[in-house]
C-alpha cells in the first residue's frame, strides 16, 4: 500500500534506537525527509548513516536532552515546518511507590510526559496555523493496564492517553490529527531492562526476565517494525479520518483476562 507520504517531513524523538529508530526507518522508506532527536550524538550519527545509505532520504539530527524546556524550544525552532511529529522519547523506570522517589519520578516525567506535552504545544500551533499536520504519541500499554510495580509509567502513560484523546478530539477543527499507539511488550533493549528489574524485585534473579514472555499472546513479544508500520499508517493520509484515538499494539493483551 502506498501511504502517500513522499515529500513529507517528520520529526521523530527518541529516534536513534528501538521503536523510534524503526519508525524513522519506516517513514524514510515511504519517502519522508527526517529530523531525529535523542540524547546521544553518536547513536544519532549511526542511525543517520544507516537510513541515508538505505533510502537516500535527507536526515538531520538533533542531539538534545528533551527533559529540558530550553532544548524543546530549540528543537521546535529547528523543526518548525514538519508535517509529522512522532513523540517517542522517554524511559520511565520500573518500580513501586516505595522505590520510585520524587526526584526519579519527576526526572522521568520531565522527559516523557512533559516532553511530549511541551513539544506538542510548540509544534501544534504551527501546524494549526498551516491547517495541516499529524502528531503521533508512542505511549505504552501500562496506561491501559496499570501495574503497581510500574507505577510511574502507568500513571504517566494514562495521562498521555488522556492528553491525546482531549487534543485529538478538537484538533481536526484546525486541520491537525493527534493520535497515539500503546505498544505492549516489544523486543527492545528497554524491554529487557524493565523485565530484568522486575525479575530481580520479584524473584531476586534478573536472569529470569524471559519468564514474563511465556504467556504472551502468540507466544512472543512484538517487534519494533510492527509498531513502526502502525505509526506510519496513522501518520499517513490513509488514516485521514482518525484523530483522538489510541491504538493498542499488543496482540490482544490489553483485553485478555479482564
Amino acid at each position: 500500500m502506498d501511504l502517500s507520504l513522499t515529500g513529507q517531513t517528520a520529526l521523530v524523538t527518541g529516534g536513534s534506537k528501538g521503536i523510534g529508530r524503526a519508525v524513522a526507518g519506516r517513514l524514510a522508506a515511504e519517502g519522508c525527509t527526517l529530523h531525529l532527536a535523542a540524547r546521544t550524538g553518536a547513536d544519532l550519527e549511526a542511525a543517520k548513516k544507516q537510513i541515508m545509505d538505505t533510502t537516500g532520504v535527507a536526515v538531520s539530527i538533533h542531539p538534545l536532552d528533551l527533559s529540558e524546556s530550553a532544548n524543546i524550544a530549540r528543537l521546535a525552532q529547528a523543526c518548525a515546518e514538519v508535517d509529522i511529529l512522532i513523540n517517542n522519547a522517554g524511559a520511565i523506570p520500573g518500580g513501586d511507590l516505595a522505590t520510585i522517589d520524587e526526584p526519579r519520578w519527576r526526572e522521568a516525567w520531565d522527559l516523557k510526559v512533559f516532553g511530549y506535552i511541551n513539544l506538542t504545544r510548540a509544534i501544534y500551533g504551527r501546524m494549526a496555523a498551516r491547517g495541516a499536520g499529524v502528531i503521533v504519541n508512542v505511549i505504552g500499554l501500562a496506561g491501559e493496564r496499570p501495574a503497581a510495580n510500574y507505577i510511574a509509567g502507568s500513571a504517566g502513560n494514562a495521562g498521555l492517553m488522556g492528553f491525546t484523546r482531549a487534543l485529538g478530539g478538537a484538533s481536526p477543527d484546525h486541520g491537525v490529527r493527534v493520535v497515539a499507539v500503546n505498544p505492549g511488550l516489544i523486543a527492545t533493549d528497554r524491554m529487557r531492562t524493565l523485565l530484568e528489574k522486575r525479575a530481580e524485585g520479584e524473584h531476586g534473579d534478573k536472569s529470569r526476565w524471559q519468564d514474563y514472555l511465556a504467556d504472551l499472546p502468540m507466544g512472543r513479544a512484538g517487534t519494533p517494525e510492527e509498531v513502526a508500520d502502525t505509526v506510519a499508517f496513522l501518520a499517513s493520509p490513509r488514516a485521514s479520518y482518525i484523530s483522538g484515538t489510541v491504538v493498542s499494539i499488543d496482540a490482544g493483551a490489553s483485553v485478555r483476562n479482564r
